[in-house]
């Protein structure tokens, strides 16, 4: 999707937008608010405090994130759909799924794209859980979807979507990407896959309880609005009572309604990302990434996480201990590194675990 000519800002610009930064390695876990952010939510917080809030004015920054969010995932608005969280928006696909279907998953994803699935059992619906290395090559004639997050939330893996694609193609299977750990930091295509998830609260520095549904051309006829409320339909504000409703035609019929305090500020965080080159983010924090791998003898892959294994989690204690934001997942050590990280974060850790 074609988007107009915006003044760009710089990395060295984007690191004064916000608060907090230096020793918060923690973006996969929750990402940091921009001064916009909390100025917006403020704003908001004020004036319901002083009684002045009107519902209908919350559709201005619902219609704001929504734009923003298609524009930073290159499809039209009215492809995305809003809800809060990823399991919901993942659950109208899952529902979709007839009786005996396929889905592929990979093995340790995060259960937001997976679990709705699993859950489908009683319908005779099949999940297999894969390496994500052999997630193209285990698509095959009876997948109806493959599901799969771009990065991984456990390791910070990157998919190869070039060859999950193809092979999805190949054997006529939809696609459904989980963008969460991507966006805002690893250029994402929406498009090229039949449906995309995201929440903003992590890389995209939303609050939490604002999340996105894009939905392709091929599979919008399959699926269906099983969370249809007032705020699916055609004119929200005249869908508020039954029997008849009119949904909207387009992704706005699997619309969840919105939690209104957190769309002022996820208007206001997304707004600031679509001002980002996201190639020269995606070179920051992957270098920063690569950097730390150099450091600790990891593989480098051009990761913005980079985890490695920590069973008895002593290098966690050492890091919090040191004042660095670090998370641990799945027996393994995590950090994250985002536009107000430095080298000096880099050297940091590198210091602290003696390596």
């Amino acid at each position: 999707m074609p988007s107009q000519t915006l003044e760009r800002i710089t990395i060295d610009e984007a690191r004064a937008h916000f608060t907090a930064g230096p020793r918060y390695l923690a973006a996969c876990t929750q990402g940091l608010p921009l001064h916009e952010t909390m100025a917006a939510t403020r704003a908001d917080l004020d004036t319901w405090e002083r009684g002045e809030t009107r519902a209908d004015r919350y559709d201005i920054p619902v219609a704001s994130g929504r734009a923003s969010f298609a524009e930073l995932v290159h499809v039209e608005p009215s492809r995305v759909a809003i809800g809060s969280q990823v399991s919901v928006l993942a659950s109208i696909v899952a529902a979709a799924a007839p009786d005996g279907a396929e889905i592929v998953c990979v093995e340790g994803d995060f259960s937001s794209i997976v679990f709705p699935f699993v859950v489908q059992a009683h319908r005779g619906v099949t999940v297999r859980h894969v390496p994500l290395a052999s997630l193209a090559d285990s698509i095959g004639p009876s997948t109806w979807l493959v599901a799969f997050s771009l990065v991984q939330s456990a390791t910070g893996e990157i998919a190869d979507v070039d060859a999950v694609v193809t092979a999805a193609r190949d054997n006529q299977a939809f696609t459904f990407c989980d963008a969460t750990q991507a966006a805002g930091w690893h250029p994402v295509d929406a498009a090229r896959f039949d449906v995309l998830a995201c929440s903003a609260y992590k890389w995209l520095c939303a609050p939490r309880g604002s999340a996105f549904l894009f939905v392709g051309e091929e599979i919008d006829p399959v699926l269906r609005p099983i969370h249809a409320g007032w705020y699916a339909g055609d004119n929200p504000w005249a869908s508020c009572y039954g029997p008849d409703m009119a949904l909207a035609t387009d992704a706005r019929r699997f619309d969840v309604s919105p939690a209104w305090p957190v769309w002022p500020g996820t208007a206001a965080s997304l707004d600031f990302f679509r001002r980002l080159d996201i190639n020269a983010v995606h070179a920051h924090a992957s270098g920063l990434g690569d950097a730390l791998c150099e450091r600790l003898g990891l593989e480098a892959n051009g990761q913005a996480i980079v985890t490695w294994p920590d069973g008895d989690g002593n290098d966690l204690a050492s890091l919090t201990a040191a004042g660095i934001r670090a998370s641990g997942r799945a027996g393994r050590a995590r950090v994250a590194f985002h536009l107000w990280n430095t080298t000096d974060d880099v050297d940091a850790v590198a210091r602290t675990i003696g390596r």
